[in-house]
């Protein structure tokens, strides 16, 4: 269930402009998926299947994201060695 005492909170606080993660969309489309409950058995495997999808997605985010601080990490030790060195010079 919704906890509209955070929801009101972050509305007044002015949270909600801030631009969403995309591990916070993953759960709202994951909650959204898990609460609808489909009427016919095909509707039900074409739910199934855009959870599996929304895992596998979520497992690739997730691989990327650590990629990037792994190449973020890399650049800021290049750039401390490109200061290094114009400052040895």
């Amino acid at each position: 269930m919704t906890d509209l005492n955070g929801v009101t909170r972050k509305f007044l606080m002015g949270e909600w402009k801030k631009n969403p993660s995309v591990r916070s969309y993953f759960k709202t489309i994951g909650n959204i998926l898990e609460n609808i409950r489909g009427g016919s058995q095909s509707e039900k495997l074409r739910i199934s299947e855009a959870k599996h999808h929304l895992r596998e997605m979520r497992k690739l985010v997730y691989k990327l994201e650590e990629k990037v601080q792994l190449l973020e990490e890399q650049v800021k030790v290049l750039e401390e060695n490109k200061e290094k060195d114009i400052v040895d010079e």
